[in-house]
This record gives structure tokens, C-alpha cells and sequence, in this order.
């Protein structure tokens, strides 16, 4: 067998030590295919982990695919290290590891660290490189300043493939590039912070959305290189949007080519398919017992963050990885060395990710899609927790959504779906999403699952929306979802752009973009996202009239917002509500606005009146539009503002539009309709 050239390894005893340690958080500086010169000889160096493999060449269209060509040597240190450099070769050439097991069995796998892949349906790896020459070192410099946990951040949470398509072939895919033109123009339009981008990582399987993938340390070669990937992150960071990857280290697909039985051994997979096989997506779950494993996957985070510019990783599937019983029946799962359920090597890998990924990267987050209620999700390690910047709050997500389904004559009975997510809010740094999930497999767009006839629904939409952007935590929004597509995401075409052109769709768009406008404005809805101090109930549970009331407080109290819903078709004259100060309060967004497609009831400004009322010492008579939000703030103080006061305060009280209090005879310690004055 003719050999590759032997020469000076890029590993040194030191980055072997690590690797083997679980500690080396930059592999791909070594491992994988580098370009490099050799003694005057320009070519390829070579290095892949199979320790248990008794050969391994690399095959490609530079040798015939021939396995007999270009062995690699085996380091002697038992690292299980194959490498060899291949003079004559450089970017663009497809290749292979060809291994043998002792077994005798003969394996062609694509490199794990190759930084391109072979267009779909082609498996080949190709010798790549990732040099660009960056240009937004501006965003880069004061991205502190966009990421950090007391700032708007409003994400974008988009699939390349199905954003839009081209308009002369709707079968064709927009590269990155291509999607770059139209997608920083409409995100600053919008007005969302941050950019989520579905996995770009390449992987076989178009249908899995990019969930299973085998190419780690690739953009996939769908959208074009890695250098137009760069190019589309660029281009969002010099218009100041922040770009967010998914990030998928729960398992893996069992494509020949790719990690399943690597060497012919579960090398990156548990062998025990009670631990390592993943029964809802038939895929394999890491090994996060191995160190080698950990470093592969922590390596790859800092991947992202370093050669990309990405501003933050969401890390997929946390809850499957947490429990060694996830989607697992009685004797389908082993407990842990104490007896139960918790998946701790899995702890431990994402506690190392996190303090990894913070270490290098302070001005990044992380965050975690996870369903149930582990706590300390986004704690710091050193208290405990797993370490995430922030955590999806998926309960919220499930009980708002099943309110806002119900027909309003019953929502009465359920108000409580919307008022107990505030018991919990500071738990954790929530991130509240409306995402892919809840808009797929039969569950139906967003707007059908509003109740009513179409107007009702596009209200309800609106209203869901106001509530959410008021509602204390960070936001995460699917695409489609802003103009109220009526059909599910279908991952293989584009959104339906046409429905833009009908008032309810138009209705709903600029909404978001106030909404978004609002956010980024005003202190209050994001300096105190996951502090309690951020948020207090004027009203919380009037669920006859199905009104909401609430501030949202920053920094500075003059910033408040008073929100209060309507969450019922009627419009309900005269309804008083507590207000923290006195003043002026004024009406900011109204989602009931005839430009957001409503039905136009108007609050005009109010004069707070020395009424105590809901708790507060002050209170005014509103009008509430039907299946509509109002956000007021109070209008700064002039000069004189204080004689109006005390006059207001010295003139006879109407009796005619205050409501008199009576002994609460109503069911459950409610008032009445009759006795509160609040008229339906």
C-alpha cells in the first residue's frame, strides 16, 4: 500500500493530553483537512480519531477512490489518531475515510470535522477552508451592548430553505447570498433584534429541517459555501441584527457516512441502545461519558462562535438529554449509578459547555429548548444550575395558547391559564417562543387557532402578540407568523408573501413592527425582563369582564407602562382601572387601531383621579376595545401639573361616574358586573 507522507503531526503532546482529557475546546484547529505547505510541497494534512480501526486511508477523486493509495499512520501514543499529509491536493477536493475494523469490516465514513460537505445527495467530504475576511468588527465590538440579558432582544426564528424562494423557480433554493439581499432589509423593517437561523449545519435528510446532522463543523452546501454563510452573518451584523444558530448536541442520524459506528465501534454513540438510541426521531444520543466525545461537541460550539461570528447558540432537545427516561417506557432506560432518572453525564457536559462557552465568549448566550421544570436551567454552574444565558418557557407557551383557542365565552373559566405563568417567571431567564413546533403536523398556522369568525381571529392574533412583547422575558417569533399565514409551514416552499397584500395580514405585519418598535423603545418592557421587580398585577383576576391589567417598570419609574386587555368581543365602556401616579396617562399602541386592521375604538388621553381603586390610590375610566391591548405611559410633569392636580383633587367628586363599592356577594370573592361597574 503506497503511504502518505509522513511529517510533523499538528498535534502536540499537549493537545493529545486534552483531547483525551475532555479539555480540548479547539479540535478543528487540528483535526479534519488543512491545507498547508510541507518541506516546499504544497497539500493536505489529514487527521481523524478511529482507535479502533486496523487501517484507515483517505479515498477521493484525486486517487481514483482507491483504498490502496493514501494510508494514514496511526500515532504510538494510543490516542487512536490517524494523519498523514497528501501532497499535490488542495481546496475543493472530495474525499473520504476509508477504515477496516479489527473485525474485517470495511467502513467509508464522510471526515466529522470536514468544514464542507458534497451536495445532497452526494456524501464526500471536501478539503475546504473557512478565511474570510470579516468586516463587521464594529457590531462585533458592541455586541455586548445587543446580547446583554437587560436588553430588547426579539428573535427571528427562521429556515432558510422555506423563507422564500426564488420567484422565477419555486422549486429553487436562494443561497446565502441570495437570502442575505432580501432578509436584511425585512428584518430591519420588522424591527426584530436577532436573527435565529434553523440548523445550517449540513445534513442529509432535507425533511428533518436540519435537526440530524451529519456535518458538524459545515454549512450545509445547499446555500452555498462556507464563505457565503459568512457573508449573510456579515451583512445582519453591519445593519445591527444579531444572528442566534441552532445547535443540535442531543444525537445524531445513522447515515453509513456519517458518526453511527464510526470506526465500527459506537465510538461517538453509546453502544447500549437503552442509552444511546433516540426512539422518537430513530437517531443515536451522544456519549457524554467519553471525553474525547465532550471534546468534539464543546469544540464545536466554540466553532460556531469563533469562525462564524454567531452571537449565541439555542441548544435543541435539552429535556431528552437531561433524563435518561425521555420517551422511554419501564425497562427501556438504566438508571444512574444512584437509581435515578437524571442523565448526569449529560449534566456535567452541559455544564462544561456553558462555562466553556462563557469563558471564551462573555458577550454571547446560550440557550436552552428545554420542556420541563429542572431547575436552575439558566443559573450559573457555580450556584448550581446548568449555565444557560436564558431558557425557552415552554409552559407559557402551552397555556397561552390553549387560552387563546377557547371561544371568549368560556375564557372566564381559564383565566387562570394566563395569570399562572407570572408565578414562575423568575425562576429562570425566560425566552417566550412562538416557534416551528406550534405551527407544524396538524397543529394548524397561528391565526387558525384563534376562535371566531376571520375578524376574530386576526384580533385575537393581535392580541396574543401584545401580550407576549408586555409579558415579562425575551421573544422568539416563527416566520410566517408576523403576517398571520393561514397555512402550516411547509418546509419545502416558500412562505405565502402574496397574503401581505390583504388588509388582515397587512394588519397583523405592521402591528408586529409597532410591537417591535415598542420593545426596543421603551425601558420598562426589557430592563427588568427576568426580575420581578419588572412587573406588577393592577389586575389580575377580574376573569368575568376577561380584562388584564399590569405594569411593566424599568430603571426609572417615569418609564412605566400600564397594558391592559380586553379578552372578550365586546367593548366595555367605563371601565375603571388603578393607576400607579397620578397624571396624564396616554395611549401608546392600541391593537384595536384601525391600522392594524381593528375596529377602531379609541381611548383618548386620561386624567388620573384621586380614586383609590384596584389597590392603587389612583384610577381612571377606560375604554376597551374589543380582543385588544392598550399600553399607556404617563405624560411627563409640566411645571404646572401640580396646581391641576390639587384643584382636580379639590373639586367635588362625580359621583355619577364612580362606582360605588358594595359588600362582594359574588361568587369566589369576585365583584359583580352590577357592583363594579364595569359594564359589559
Amino acid at each position: 500500500m503506497q503511504r502518505t507522507v509522513e511529517v510533523h503531526s499538528l498535534f502536540t503532546d499537549f493537545d493529545v493530553s486534552l483531547f483525551q482529557a475532555g479539555k480540548h475546546y479547539k479540535l478543528y484547529e487540528k483535526f479534519g483537512s488543512h491545507t498547508l505547505m510541507r518541506d516546499g510541497q504544497a497539500g493536505t494534512y489529514f487527521a481523524v480519531w478511529a482507535p479502533n480501526a486496523e487501517s484507515v486511508a483517505v479515498v477521493g477523486n484525486f486517487n481514483g477512490w482507491n483504498p490502496y493509495s493514501h494510508a494514514l499512520y496511526v500515532r504510538w501514543d494510543g490516542s487512536g489518531i490517524w494523519e498523514g499529509f497528501i501532497p499535490g491536493i488542495g481546496v475543493g477536493e472530495l474525499y473520504k475515510y476509508r477504515m477496516q475494523s479489527y473485525q474485517g469490516e470495511i467502513l467509508e465514513k464522510g471526515d466529522p470535522f470536514a468544514l464542507q460537505w458534497e451536495q445532497s445527495p452526494g456524501t464526500a467530504s471536501l478539503v475546504s477552508t473557512t478565511w474570510y475576511e470579516w468586516k463587521d468588527e464594529d457590531w462585533m465590538r458592541v455586541r455586548h451592548e445587543h446580547n446583554g440579558l437587560n436588553k430588547p432582544i426579539a428573535v427571528y426564528e427562521m429556515h432558510l430553505g422555506s423563507w422564500i424562494r426564488s420567484p422565477d423557480n419555486p422549486t429553487q433554493l436562494l443561497d446565502y447570498r441570495g437570502v442575505a439581499d432580501k432578509l436584511v432589509p425585512y428584518i430591519k423593517e420588522t424591527g426584530f433584534t436577532h436573527v435565529e437561523l434553523m440548523p445550517v449545519m449540513e445534513h442529509p435528510y432535507y425533511p428533518s429541517w436540519g435537526y440530524q446532522i451529519t456535518g458538524y463543523f459545515a454549512a450545509s452546501s445547499r446555500y452555498g459555501s462556507p464563505q457565503d454563510l459568512m457573508y449573510l452573518i456579515e451583512q445582519l451584523h453591519r445593519n445591527g441584527i444579531g444572528v442566534i444558530l441552532d445547535w443540535v448536541p442531543s444525537h445524531f442520524p445513522g447515515d453509513v457516512h456519517g458518526l453511527h459506528r464510526f470506526d465500527g465501534t459506537h465510538l461517538y454513540e453509546h453502544q447500549d441502545p437503552r442509552q444511546g438510541y433516540h426512539p422518537d426521531w430513530g437517531s443515536y444520543i451522544f456519549n457524554y461519558g467519553r471525553n474525547e466525545v465532550r471534546s468534539f461537541l464543546i469544540s464545536n460550539a466554540i466553532f460556531w462562535l469563533e469562525r462564524y461570528h454567531a452571537d449565541g447558540l439555542r441548544v435543541d432537545a435539552v429535556a431528552s438529554m437531561l433524563y435518561l427516561d425521555y420517551s422511554r417506557k419501564e425497562g427501556e432506560w438504566i438508571p444512574n449509578e444512584y437509581g435515578g432518572r437524571e442523565n448526569l453525564q449529560a449534566i456535567g457536559f452541559l455544564k462544561e459547555l456553558n462555562e466553556a462557552v462563557y469563558a471564551a465568549f462573555p458577550d454571547v448566550q446560550t440557550i436552552a429548548e428545554e420542556s420541563t421544570s429542572w431547575p436552575g436551567v439558566s443559573r450559573p454552574v457555580y450556584s448550581g444550575g446548568l449555565g444557560f444565558g436564558m431558557k425557552w418557557m415552554m409552559g407559557w407557551m402551552h397555556d397561552t395558547l390553549q387560552y387563546f383557542s377557547r371561544d371568549p365565552l368560556f375564557r372566564h373559566h381559564h383565566h387562570g391559564q394566563l395569570t399562572f405563568s407570572l408565578l414562575y417567571s423568575f425562576h429562570e431567564n425566560f425566552m417566550l417562543p412562538l416557534s416551528h413546533d406550534e405551527v407544524v403536523h396538524g397543529k394548524g398556522s397561528m391565526v387558525y387557532k384563534m376562535p371566531g369568525d376571520d375578524w376574530q381571529r386576526f384580533a385575537n392574533l393581535r392580541t396574543l402578540y401584545l401580550y407576549m412583547y408586555t409579558h415579562p422575558g425575551t421573544k422568539l417569533l416563527f416566520m410566517g407568523c408576523e403576517f398571520g399565514q393561514t397555512a402550516e409551514w411547509n418546509f419545502n416552499q416558500s412562505l405565502d408573501w402574496h397574503l401581505m397584500q390583504y388588509e388582515p395580514h397587512k394588519g397583523v405585519f405592521e402591528l408586529l413592527k409597532s410591537l417591535n418598535h415598542l420593545y426596543r423603545q421603551e425601558p420598562a418592557l426589557y430592563e427588568h425582563s427576568f426580575s420581578a421587580e419588572g412587573f406588577e398585577w393592577i389586575e389580575g383576576g377580574d376573569a368575568y369582564h376577561g380584562v388584564l391589567a399590569y405594569l411593566r417598570k424599568g430603571v426609572d419609574r417615569e418609564n412605566d407602562l400600564l397594558i391592559i386587555i380586553n379578552l372578550t368581543p365586546v367593548v366595555r365602556y367605563f371601565y375603571r382601572c388603578g393607576l400607579p401616579s397620578q397624571g396624564e396617562w396616554t395611549v401608546v399602541l392600541n391593537s384595536d387601531d384601525r391600522h392594524y386592521y381593528g375596529s377602531g375604538i379609541e381611548q383618548p388621553p386620561v386624567q388620573a383621579e384621586p380614586v383609590h381603586w384596584m389597590n392603587q390610590n389612583w384610577s381612571a375610566q377606560l375604554t376597551l376595545p374589543p380582543l385588544a391591548g392598550l399600553v399607556l405611559k404617563r405624560r411627563p410633569e409640566k411645571p404646572n401639573d401640580e396646581k391641576n392636580v390639587q384643584r382636580l383633587k379639590r373639586r367635588p367628586r362625580d359621583t355619577s361616574t364612580v362606582p360605588t363599592v358594595k359588600a362582594d356577594k359574588s361568587p369566589k370573592g369576585r365583584r359583580t358586573k352590577k357592583d363594579s361597574g364595569n359594564e359589559a
